[in-house]
């Protein structure tokens, strides 16, 4: 095949397993059980999650990415991590995350959520700090990146309830549409507040819109805010875009109004979307995509070459020459070792592609 590789970015697409069979991996595993018998505090939880996490980077730098995540380690679920940190709400029963293995804790609105402070920004700077103490392969200079992740306002807002109607004061959002907003509005100043700790890309996952497509207003609307944080950063001269990520579902009957939204740029799971290879290649791309190709919840591992031939297809339909190559979703559905396999491939499908 020709070379192709320039302006192609190896990415992370947020999660990695916070367990495996080295003791690294098996040590956030083992100090919850001892947490939960009372046998350690949550100071020694805190350095557990430290250690797992400067490990998942250094997998992943090892792994030849060039953006990485911290994994999201101290997630317990996609869903409640991010509620639990705002007052008026509360976390009730688990229910399944979409048709994972996985469930999440359901956020219920007890009274107009509220931040207590920010949400993820000691994690990334602790993250960014792990990532600079690591050698930078000589390959990577200029390249190797941490980015944050959210759960989007719209996600969220769906897997959560409202409780009573008031709390004293101002009224709990009760519809889907209030709750999204909401969310919205509090997930808005953590745009701004990672883009001040450096921050140049910020991937926001909202898969539950690809099964909700009729609400699409009001998923569009909650997102308003995001991009309104974004954009008043960017008029400070800071560098910052928002990667919007969808996936366990087939995308290819929303992909033109996903293109349509006002996001930097859009992650696809090509993995449940057969046929959105070949849209892409019709229709194209007027910005970046980060393209799902590996699957993040299978064990087998892909054949390179064919993944080689399906970016050689769609890399020349992405205007801009850019495009980011990794899972489908988060890889915390697998091993460890699977995981670091996967990630192992996308090196190779550059071999691949350059010949």
């Amino acid at each position: 095949m020709s070379g192709i590789s320039p302006g192609l970015y190896l990415s992370s697409t947020g999660s990695y397993p916070r367990v495996g069979d080295t003791a690294e991996f098996q040590l956030l595993q083992h100090t919850i059980a001892a947490l939960d018998r009372g046998d350690r505090t949550t100071a020694d939880l805190l350095d557990a999650q430290n250690t797992v996490t400067r490990g998942a980077i250094a997998n992943q730098v090892k792994a030849g990415l060039d953006i990485v995540t911290d994994g999201q380690i101290r997630w317990n679920d996609p869903i409640s991590y991010l509620p639990a940190k705002m007052d008026n709400i509360e976390l009730q029963g688990s229910v399944p995350f979409f048709d994972t293995e996985k469930s999440c804790r359901q956020p219920l609105f007890t009274g107009m959520p509220l931040r207590q402070g920010n949400l993820v920004v000691a994690e990334y700077s602790f993250a960014r700090n792990a990532l600079g103490h690591l050698p930078t392969p000589a390959n990577k200079a200029g390249k190797l990146a941490i980015k944050p992740v959210l759960t989007g306002p719209y996600t969220l807002a769906k897997f959560s309830l409202s409780g009573r109607t008031d709390n004293g004061g101002a009224a709990t959002p009760a519809t889907l549409e209030a709750r999204a907003i909401a969310y919205g509005e509090i997930l808005a100043p953590e745009i701004e507040a990672l883009s001040q700790c450096g921050a140049e890309m910020i991937q926001i996952d909202e898969p539950a819109i690809l099964r909700n497509p009729g609400e699409w207003a009001i998923f569009a609307r909650a997102l308003q805010p995001l991009l309104q944080a974004r954009d008043k950063a960017k008029k400070t001269n800071r560098r910052l875009e928002l990667a919007l990520y969808v996936y366990f579902e087939d995308c290819a009957p929303l992909y033109e109004k996903l293109l349509a939204l006002p996001v930097d740029i859009l992650g696809v799971d090509l993995v449940s979307s057969p046929k959105l290879g070949a849209m892409i290649v019709s229709i194209g791309s007027p910005k970046p995509l980060a393209l799902g190709l590996v699957d993040g919840r299978n064990k087998q591992l892909e054949q390179t070459a064919d993944l080689a031939r399906l970016v050689q297809r769609l890399f020349p339909r992405i205007q801009g020459g850019r495009a980011y190559l990794g899972p489908s979703c988060g890889l915390e559905y697998l091993t460890n070792e699977t995981a670091f396999a996967k990630f192992e491939l996308l090196p190779k499908i550059l071999m691949e592609l350059n010949g």
